[in-house]
Order: structure tokens, then C-alpha cells, then sequence
């Protein structure tokens, strides 16, 4: 696009409406992703501290980077914001949420491209920047440009708009006495010095090792974690640790494990583990779900049956027990397992021999046997479906498995690992999550547990185009954010309306109603009231009116019954 046709900006008014100020719990939002409001002097003791710290050079890098992360998540907003507007329009997206972000006023002097070519040159004047304002009033005039944050915000932004590397140089900067400032940026591989440039972007030494430590703590702490065929347990919440400590405990010997917990907690998983875990792991791990054994095969499943045990045995049949010699046996839902079968159960723990249906010969066994229910058990025993001297071998080492929302901590790192899986599964390229939708997950009661969080995952994969991050609403299609404020054209705070997805299902839903807004009022005050009982107070709380504006409401609404 030739500099001579450059447009003006469009108008930011799709973007304010992403402003969300949540009334209700102190969170601000742009589109999916938190905001603060934060003061430029704090900023300003924060660059100080840095420059004092770790010096000038690599504090300029280190904002630098901090910029570039900023403007690579408002280049994810630029696509879904404005999908279908000319190149410019969609560009435009940055310098405006940069304006809006109060950074610094942007005016667009040149835009070209041709990507075709490998050709790309954006000039763009800043003033009022908060850095070189604040860089002058801290430190004085400088001999070279500092607005070091804005810089990389530009850099990341349009790299991640175009999918490859953009850098920007700052060519004149308002602290070394210009009347604004002016950035100049290209494709990398259009800048004689793009490599010096490149490397403002890298870690700097210091941090690299500190990175390189951390990653190497984190690493030992994966190696110590309970692992199986699938890798490690996933989760850093005390409720996790202190399963995994019984765990750990339980590996070292040949006790009995009952686990118990919610469907869905992943039960087998923390076998599995328990099992790799202990000196066993070399032989074999068979796992049987007891609930989907038909009653009359329960027990040739579980310990084998000679041929003509049993109309249809045509040959000997292996049980589970014999399959799992040597190694662990997993009984999953035991708590399904028929009283015929947990006799033999018992007997089996009791002497470590089974006798397949037919025969009458005791066969040595060698399993450490890991239980598994979601089921009461002492009460399964009071109601008769359960036998208590069963449960007392069995109950000799009980680990509870915490329900995933006991485990809010776990949350991120769980849904991150599923990300990733599922990512290379269907060969996707998904940046992450929104904050909003960390939020909705570590605020959701997760009764289907692991395994929901699973499959919402997966959908979340599946729904998300490539190249952008899970947004809450596609992992939980009914949520809205809390009733707040947003901002209007004169910059001021207003009450916001529904978000704007939700607004559009509403309105929607409106038209294809066939009803009037009059009349959508009246049936909405008709179903509060009923719901309510009668109760006029509690009614109108639901509706977020006073007493008074749901009875004037009321009066209105008995006159239009009349006429």
C-alpha cells in the first residue's frame, strides 16, 4: 500500500467495547485477557529499579521483551476483532488499543507492503510517550531514544500480525529534545543489522542462567513425581502433594492400596503410578473395571476357568489374577463386584492361591492388588451389598484421590498439559488459554472431575481456529463476565450492556420469539414474581430494580392486561 493513499484510522469504537471495568470483582478486561490499571509512576519506580539494578542495557532489554509480550497478545485480538476489514483497518488494531492502553498517541505516517516482495515499511510518529516522559523526568535529557517498552510493543505486534519477524527502530525520541518521536520498522531480513537488532529480544545472560535453574528445579521435580506409560501426574496443589506422598510411602512396599474418590479423579492414573513407582514396575499392570463384568463372568474373568467349566468354555480360559503374576492387579468400581465374587476375593488376599471355575487345583499367585471405588463402601456394607470382613483386608492403606475442585491449583497446569496433548493429536496450533478462560476454569465446580476437564479441552481444541487461544466462552458457552462499565466515545465510563456476544444471542433469540421488547419485559417480570413466590422485594433484586420500579412495572403491566 503506497504511503500516498494511507487512510486515516478507523474508529476505535469496536475496540472500547472489549473494555470491560467488572464492577463486582475488581477484575478489568480486554476482550479475554485481564488488564490493570496501573499508575505510570509506579512504572517509572520499576524502570528505576532496573536501571539501578541490573544497569541500563539490560534493563532496556528487559523491557524491551516485556513490550514485545504485550503487543504479541493485541496482535491476537487484531483477526477475530476485525476479520473481514481492508489490511490497514486490521493492522490498525494495535496503534488504537496502544492509544487505548494510554502507552502513547499513534499516527500512522507510512504503511507499505508486499509480502510477495519480502517488503514491508511502517513509520509511525508517537507523542505523548509515557516513557520518554517519565525516562526525562527521572534521569534527564538522553543522547539516545528510551522509549524501550513501546519499541517492542511495535516489534511484537506486527510480527505476530504478519506470522514473521518485524523489527522496529526508534529513529527520533522526544527525550533527546525532538518534538515527537518516530519509529521505522521492516522484516527482519531487510535490516542490514538485523541480527544486533534480534538480539534485544534475547534473554540476557543473568536471566538465561536463572531460566537455566529453574528449568533444571523444575525438571528434578518432574523426575520425583509418580509416573506412568502416559508420563507424570500432573498438579502442585497441597491436596495433589499430599496424595503423592501416600503414594510415594505405599511404593516402597507390598500393602494393599484402596483408592478411593469421585468418578473421574483418575483413579487408574494414580495407580498406574503407584505401580511404576514400586519395585514391580517391570511386570505386568492389568486393571479390570468390575462394573462392566457381566455377574456370570465376574469370576472366570477374575481367576481363570478350565475348559467345560461352563457352557461355551471351549479352552482354558487365563484370569486376570494369573494375568497379572508377578506385577499389580487393578480392580476398578470394586465395590460392583458380586458377594460370590468378593468370597473368592477374599479368600485369594487371605492365602495368595486361586482356583479357576472347574477345577480344583490352587494355583500360587503373586499380586499386589490396588482397589479402586467411588462407591461408600461402610455403607455398601450396611445395606448389605458389600462384606465387611472384605473391606477391613482391603481398608489396611486407603488413599483418598482429592476431586478436581480441591485441587483449584492444579487447574492450569492440568489444562496446559491436555492443551498440549491434544494439540498434536489433531495437529492444531493453539496459543494457550485466554485469562478469561483460566478464570472460568479455576471458578467451575467440575463435577465430572479430570475427565471433564478433559473433554472440554479437547472441544476447546477442536472449536479454536489455529493461531488463536481458547476463549472461555467456547469451553463454557453460557458464560458472560459480571455486570460493569466500559468506555464511551468521550472516554468516560459508562454501564456497560451485555458483552457483545451475549448481546447479539439475546437479541436473536428476541426475533426469533416473535415478541415485542414490551412484551419480553412482561414475561420476564411475570417469571421473576412467580419464581420469587410472590415476593415483590425478591423479585425485583433478581431483576436489579427497587421495590418501587418492579411495582410501577407491575401497575403498567395489569393496564395493558385490561385493555
Amino acid at each position: 500500500m503506497p504511503p500516498t493513499t494511507l487512510p486515516p484510522l478507523p474508529s476505535d469504537a469496536d475496540l472500547r467495547r472489549l473494555v470491560h471495568f467488572s464492577a463486582g470483582d475488581g477484575r478489568i478486561w480486554l476482550s479475554g485477557q485481564r488488564m490493570l490499571l496501573v499508575h505510570a509512576a509506579a512504572f517509572s519506580a520499576l524502570r528505576r529499579e532496573l536501571m539501578a539494578s541490573i544497569g541500563p542495557s539490560h534493563a532496556r532489554r528487559v523491557l524491551m521483551r516485556a513490550g514485545y509480550a504485550s503487543g504479541e497478545r493485541d496482535a491476537l485480538l487484531a483477526r477475530q476483532v476485525r476479520p473481514d476489514a481492508p489490511l490497514f483497518e486490521a493492522f490498525a488494531v494495535g496503534p488504537q488499543l496502544h492509544m487505548l492502553e494510554g502507552a502513547v498517541q499513534v499516527t500512522p505516517q507510512t504503511f507499505e507492503l508486499d509480502e510477495e516482495a519480502g517488503h514491508f515499511l511502517g513509520q509511525f510518529r508517537w507523542d505523548h510517550s509515557w516513557e520518554a516522559e517519565s525516562h526525562t523526568r527521572d534521569f534527564g535529557p538522553q543522547q539516545a531514544p528510551v522509549c524501550w517498552m513501546l519499541l517492542g510493543y511495535a516489534s511484537g505486534y506486527t510480527s505476530a500480525f504478519f506470522r514473521r519477524s518485524v523489527l522496529y527502530k526508534e529513529v527520533q525520541c522526544s527525550a533527546c529534545g525532538c518534538s515527537h518521536c518516530l519509529i521505522e520498522g521492516r522484516f527482519a531480513e531487510e535490516w542490514p543489522d538485523a541480527p544486533a537488532l534480534a538480539r534485544d529480544y534475547d534473554a540476557d545472560s543473568v536471566l538465561v542462567t536463572l531460566d537455566e535453574l529453574q528449568s533444571q528445579v523444575q525438571s528434578l521435580r518432574t523426575q520425583m513425581q509418580p509416573a506412568d506409560e502416559q508420563g507424570p501426574l500432573v498438579g502442585r496443589s497441597r491436596a495433589f502433594e499430599q496424595t503423592v506422598d501416600l503414594l510415594r510411602k505405599a511404593a516402597q512396599t507390598q500393602v494393599t492400596v484402596l483408592l478411593t474418590g469421585e468418578t473421574g479423579v483418575g483413579k487408574e492414573r494414580f495407580a498406574r503410578a503407584l505401580h511404576s513407582m514400586g519395585a514391580r514396575a517391570d511386570k505386568p499392570f492389568v486393571a479390570v473395571n468390575c462394573a462392566a463384568l457381566p455377574a456370570e463372568l465376574v469370576e472366570s474373568e477374575l481367576f481363570g476357568a478350565e475348559k467345560g467349566a461352563y457352557t461355551g468354555a471351549s479352552a482354558v480360559r487365563i484370569g486376570r489374577f494369573e494375568r497379572a503374576d508377578g506385577g499389580t492387579l487393578m480392580l476398578d468400581e470394586l465395590g460392583e463386584l458380586p458377594l460370590a465374587a468378593q468370597a473368592k476375593l477374599l479368600r485369594v488376599l487371605q492365602t495368595g492361591e486361586i482356583e479357576r471355575l472347574g477345577s480344583t487345583e490352587a494355583r500360587k499367585v503373586d499380586v499386589r492388588l490396588i482397589a479402586a471405588t467411588n462407591m461408600d463402601l461402610e455403607k455398601a456394607v450396611q445395606q448389605g451389598h458389600f462384606r465387611r470382613d472384605l473391606l477391613y483386608r482391603l481398608n489396611v492403606y486407603p488413599i483418598r484421590i482429592p476431586a478436581l475442585r480441591e485441587r483449584v491449583d492444579d487447574i492450569e497446569a492440568l489444562a496446559m498439559h491436555l492443551l498440549q496433548k491434544y494439540v498434536a493429536l489433531h495437529g492444531k496450533r493453539i496459543l494457550g488459554f485466554t485469562d478469561h478462560a483460566l478464570l472460568a476454569m479455576r471458578a467451575y465446580s467440575w463435577p465430572g472431575n479430570v475427565r471433564e476437564l478433559e473433554n472440554l479441552i479437547e472441544r476447546g481444541v477442536i472449536l479454536t481456529p489455529s493461531g488463536e487461544a481458547v476463549e472461555a466462552e467456547v469451553l463454557f458457552p453460557h458464560i458472560s463476565l459480571q455486570a460493569g462499565a466500559t468506555v464511551n466515545d468521550a472516554g468516560v465510563l459508562e454501564r456497560a450492556a451485555a458483552p457483545t456476544a451475549q448481546a447479539m444471542q439475546m437479541y436473536d433469540a428476541l426475533q426469533d420469539s416473535g415478541l415485542t421488547l414490551e412484551a419480553l419485559e412482561d414475561v420476564l417480570i411475570r417469571e421473576a414474581v412467580a419464581r420469587a413466590g410472590g415476593n415483590l422485594s425478591a423479585a425485583a433484586r433478581a431483576l436489579g430494580l427497587t421495590r418501587p420500579q418492579l411495582s410501577y412495572r407491575l401497575a403498567r403491566l395489569q393496564e395493558r392486561a385490561q385493555v
